[in-house]
């Protein structure tokens, strides 16, 4: 894939509708960010071969890995991030379509919300410069939260979709910033919020309000493209990627809610996006963007490729786990060929 020294990519993906020509211009970094130091080591190239051949290795693999929806590129189904429920359905934020959707384990699709599109067209939306709906969590009780970035005052920020209800804007979040990666903290109702150009965390209530800067650390800060990206929380702990700097990130929460020193947990993950824990230790699966693969992160940091472009990968963003069933949604940033949702099992 080319890109330029600084790991910066700009593509413009052009596709046709029936009558209409439909031209995103895309910039998605990743791809290879220069400030990230590869620490792939022999294991990992052994890995990826083993991988390519469907063997399977002793540290843990995915297998079965299999496309079971295909979205529309020309409508702007590009999927960005996936939040699961209890029975395995996917709900889903389409970037360029603006919109949440709900995807069952056997790929039928269904478009709940598209959000308001932005009166310039979204073309001063930060680095991207298109409108895209981003993060989503879902809530017990059916409630989804979703980060929607547009350049624009009147539109930036975080989402609530009820069940049944219309998409509600509940927290204005700074129109020179990029709201990306999203997690609840259901015990204390806060919600956490990475900004990928202001290489911030937010934290709002789920009942909505003025966001506040958990952390600004220089760990999330980016280096020219995207910073602070994915989030989860594990273990007392907030846990974020770096795209620019190909880290992941963990910060532990301390007494009173405050964000303590950063520590990062791996390097060399080129183009990170999203991850995922595998269980309630500190291994995860994480998505590499512009290689198109998926990586299993171990605790100690090392990583080895579990999933490529040969089992249907394209751009992958995003990663979420049900037991041992691997949801990965790809958007074709740059391949520009299938927006797609792989279903994959993961064996120890």
């Amino acid at each position: 894939m080319p890109e330029n020294s600084e790991g910066i990519m700009l593509k413009k993906l052009s596709t046709a509708a029936v009558t209409t020509a439909v031209t995103l211009t895309v910039a998605v970094a990743g791809l290879t960010p220069a400030t990230a130091t590869s620490t792939t080591s022999e294991t990992d190239t052994s890995a990826r071969a083993a991988q390519s051949a469907g063997a399977t290795s002793a540290t843990g693999t995915v297998d079965n890995a299999r496309i079971v929806a295909h979205f529309d590129l020309v409508k702007g189904q590009m999927p960005e991030n996936v939040a699961l429920s209890p029975g395995g359905t996917a709900y889903v934020t389409f970037a360029a379509a603006r919109q949440i959707a709900r995807v069952t384990p056997s790929g039928t699709t269904r478009i709940l919300a598209t959000l308001p599109e932005p009166a310039d067209g979204g073309i001063h939306t930060p680095v991207l410069g298109f409108a895209l709906t981003t993060g989503i969590v879902r809530a017990h009780d059916g409630t989804l939260y979703v980060l929607y970035a547009t350049g624009t005052d009147d539109l930036t920020g975080l989402w609530r979709l009820r069940p049944g209800g219309e998409p509600r804007r509940i927290a204005a979040l700074p129109a020179g910033g990029l709201p990306n990666g999203l997690a609840l903290d259901p015990r204390t109702r806060t919600l956490y919020i990475t900004d990928s150009v202001l290489g911030v965390i937010w934290t709002v209530p789920t009942t909505g309000g003025t966001p506040t800067a958990w952390s600004t650390a220089p760990e999330l800060a980016s280096t020219g493209f995207l910073g602070a990206n994915g989030l989860k929380i594990h273990r007392g702990a907030v846990w974020a990627t770096n795209l620019d700097k190909g880290t992941l990130l963990r910060i532990p929460v301390l007494p009173g809610g405050r964000a303590g020193r950063v520590q990062t947990r791996a390097t060399g993950l080129t183009g990170i996006d999203d991850f995922a824990f595998t269980g309630h230790g500190d291994r995860v699966l994480a998505t590499l963007n512009g290689p198109s693969e998926v990586a299993l992160v171990r605790r100690d940091g090392t990583h080895s490729t579990v999933l490529t472009a040969a089992d249907g990968l394209q751009n992958p963003t995003s990663v979420a786990l049900r037991g041992d069933r691997v949801y990965v949604l790809s958007a074709a940033y740059t391949t520009a060929e299938d927006p797609n949702l792989v279903l994959a099992h993961l064996k120890d």
